[in-house]
């Protein structure tokens, strides 16, 4: 940087350093602003004029002006008649040692960025603070979704269908004709319910498919199942009500009703499904969440008795069943299972579906199927967080379905799974402390005991060491549950993620990481 030319200055800006291969107005601004954020200009300090600024640090007047003119817009500094630029009167920092945020948004129009090197690591974080410490943070620090696994989907990854079996040319074509000449009415605030079209492609597609006798003004659209399922613990649960849950059961599902202030009461699953005779002892439950088609995580179908018994514990009580038909349509022996609102004749079942997968689970779209008298509350509900849902993937999506590619897809997407599954079960180790994999009539995935914890903590970490992934049954039960921890152990492989090739290398890899 040149010398400073002696000029008469209100303070020193020697310790403003400029770029000349930036914007030098946007460098000034922020250097100007962080000084008066942390004192180093205080206020009634007279600034100097343009000029004289731009002669000291050698550059052009306009410069000089441009960064004043977002200070004056910011109201950092303010002009008096005849009297020269000042730093305006600002509260002070009761702490002014720290550095301040000045990460804020001015809306105008220079084009300056007001992000300084202020670092948010920087700033203090007071532990006893009534906010930290309240109710609705304490409860998610304690109930959130982990980070999802990172990169491409791998064996034995959970949870992802076969997408990249997904006929993405035709799902562009179909945008691309969306986007090609939108309907302007679509392109305004739209239902909070969803698209029309979606809804009535969705009822159609239920009643055919699941027996289901719902219509299009029964369906409201979400951001995927996660959603559906927070939904209903929004509105059905009030804080300290009791919520039966699957226990080893989806956790997510928990902690959307542990965040609303439900008291989780998990519930053992056997053959059957979900233990209704434990249920009937609950005296503050009147809300259910099941995954009656394919249990998640054991892979149990509950029986039509269990599920008989379960619709009149909801009846008895006046409560609600959510079911979960996460992945109701790989079904391997026979039609896919009427679900339990299929069953329903009074109202109780909240029914919580997905196009994750079967589509691919970024595209999160979701749906509910909810009794005629709940319908308009959820709407309402959803629209106070997101409005609707974004408007092209529902257009695109109807017209998917209505033109038939999605049920084309849906039977090679069965297809792929089941020649999947096969793969696993025909080229799975034996190793010592599992158990023999169970059958699999359904879903996308298994689970398979093992004999203690710690023996199933050092096979994931073997399986990982080789760049395989599989998920410990252990971390599928509630922390607070009574059943033995040797008795939660076991493998949760999901076997739809990568084709059979991939499933074969990963076995290979497993028999020799397994073998000592």
């Amino acid at each position: 940087m040149p010398d400073l030319p002696p000029l008469s200055m209100p303070f020193n800006p020697a310790g403003i350093e400029l770029d000349r291969r930036q914007g030098l107005s946007r460098q000034l601004y922020q250097s100007l602003r962080l000084r008066v954020l942390d004192g180093r200009l205080a206020s009634g300090t007279r600034l100097p004029a343009s000029r004289d600024l731009a002669s000291a640090l050698g550059i052009s007047r306009n410069s000089v002006v441009r960064a004043y003119d977002q200070l004056y817009a910011e109201g950092f500094i303010e002009g008096r008649v005849g009297d020269g630029t000042y730093v305006a009167q600002l509260a002070q920092a009761s702490t002014p040692e720290k550095k301040l945020s000045t990460n804020s948004s001015t809306g105008l129009s220079t084009g300056l960025p007001t992000a300084l090197s202020t670092n948010w690591l920087d700033l203090p974080v007071n532990p006893s603070s009534k906010v930290i410490q309240g109710d609705g943070f304490a409860r998610i620090e304690k109930h959130h979704l982990p980070r999802p696994p990172s990169g491409p989907p791998r064996a034995f990854r959970v949870g992802v269908p076969a997408f990249d079996l997904f006929p993405f040319e035709v799902w562009a074509k179909l945008n691309a004709a969306f986007w090609r000449k939108p309907d302007l009415q679509q392109l305004c605030y739209g239902d909070p319910a969803g698209d029309a079209r979606l809804r009535g492609m969705i009822a159609a597609y239920l009643r055919s498919s699941r027996g289901m006798q719902c219509t299009a003004e029964q369906i409201v659209i979400t951001s995927g199942a996660q959603q559906g399922i927070s939904l209903c613990a929004q509105l059905l649960v009030e804080p300290g009500d009791g919520v039966a849950i699957e226990n080893p059961g989806y956790r997510a599902a928990g902690h959307a009703f542990a965040v609303a202030g439900a008291k989780l009461h998990g519930v053992a699953v056997d053959s059957d499904g979900i233990d209704c005779s434990a249920m009937a002892q609950l005296n503050d439950c009147r809300v259910a969440y099941v995954t009656p088609s394919h249990q998640y995580p054991t892979g149990v179908v509950m029986s039509l008795a269990r599920r008989l018994e379960l619709l009149a514990w909801a009846e008895r009580v006046g409560g609600w069943i959510v079911e979960d038909d996460y992945d109701g349509e790989y079904r391997y022996t026979g039609a896919p299972l009427a679900p339990l609102a299929a069953l329903d004749r009074q109202g109780r079942v909240l029914y919580v579906g997905t196009f994750g997968k079967v589509a691919f689970p970024a595209l999160r779209l979701g749906y509910l199927v909810l009794p005629p008298a709940l319908v308009e509350a959820f709407a309402q509900r959803r629209a106070v967080d997101v409005r609707h849902s974004e408007v092209s993937t529902q257009a695109v999506m109807a017209e998917f379905m209505a033109a038939g590619h999605f049920q084309r897809h849906i039977r090679r997407m069965r297809r792929a799974a089941l020649s999947r599954r096969n793969c696993l079960l025909e080229g799975w180790p034996t190793v010592a402390g599992v158990g023999q994999l169970p059958a699999v009539p359904a879903g996308l995935h298994l689970t398979v005991a093992v004999d203690s914890i710690e023996r199933e903590q050092q096979l994931i970490a073997q399986a990982a060491d080789v760049d395989v992934e599989i998920n410990g049954l252990s971390s599928y039960w509630l922390p607070d549950s009574t059943t033995p921890m040797d008795k939660r152990a076991g493998l949760v492989l999901g076997f739809a993620a990568v084709p059979e090739l991939a499933i074969k290398a990963a076995l290979s890899r497993l028999r020799q990481a397994w073998r000592g």
